[in-house]
């Protein structure tokens, strides 16, 4: 492998949007063909919306799922299953060769519980990132769901903190979180190109950055401090072009 792995955080409501999923899996065999890459899913809405047709009221504590062993299977089901498979059968068909894991196959990310309210929330403690560098030296795209290993059973881990995890474990040269907006927004509505740690800080407090953008530059920066090299924030059109917000610490 010539250079360490890109990782590539997609998040579930963007399966939403037509034609999304194929245009992705365009870019990553693109991209693939250069660097070995890496992709960590969620599956946001779709869960949501499957918990409640099986009569499952869907509860969140401070943007964390709450989750019982019921709430737990639906997770499953969605992430390791639906969302997984769609994603590796595009990858396939844009001429990629790519395996679907969750954390619990071979014990790739191993967690203990976050905080016993949440139920079966885990933090990540290990990643085997020698597991996805020899998928990566064969020329395999890993698709990670973040459904993972734990002694005392499995643990439904955020998407953002497993990829980020994730990202340290292999080293990565980067590791890009998809969003739905080409980069964090400035006042005025600029993108902006670079931020430190010091930045993200003062623009929270200030209100520019507020919302879903918040837990995303905590995540990226999460990864820097974790080992990887960079972080980036943009959307699908960022990813193909290599724009968007940097992170640096």
């Amino acid at each position: 492998m010539s250079q360490p792995p890109l990782v590539i955080k997609m998040g579930g409501n963007d399966l939403e949007k037509p034609g999304f999923v194929e245009e992705l899996a365009a870019v990553v065999a693109e991209l693939n063909a250069k660097q070995s890459c890496i992709l960590v899913h969620g599956g946001g809405r779709a869960i949501s919306q499957l918990m409640e047709a099986l009569g499952l009221e869907p509860q969140f504590v401070d943007g964390q799922r709450v989750t019982d062993e019921a709430v737990l299977d639906v997770v499953e089901m969605i992430l390791s299953g639906t969302v997984n498979k769609r994603l590796v059968l595009a990858l396939l068909h844009a001429g990629v060769d790519a395996l679907g894991l969750s954390g619990i196959d071979l014990r790739l990310i191993q967690a203990g519980q976050y905080r016993v309210e949440y139920g079966r929330i885990g933090e990540v403690i290990n990643v085997r990132g020698e597991v996805l560098l020899d998928l990566c030296e064969q020329g395999i795209v890993p698709v990670i769901s973040p459904v993972s290993y734990g002694e005392d059973g499995r643990y439904n881990v955020n998407a953002d903190h497993a990829a980020g995890a994730v990202a340290a474990a292999v080293d990565a040269s980067q590791i890009v979180f998809l969003t739905n907006v080409p980069g964090v927004r400035l006042a005025g509505g600029k993108i902006a190109a670079e931020l430190t740690v010091s930045d993200v800080d003062r623009l929270i407090d200030e209100g520019v950055i507020e919302g879903g953008m918040i837990p995303k530059v905590g995540a990226a920066l999460g990864a820097l401090t974790g080992g990887a090299k960079q972080a980036v924030i943009t959307d699908l059109d960022g990813l193909r072009d290599g724009t968007g917000t940097i992170l640096s610490v």
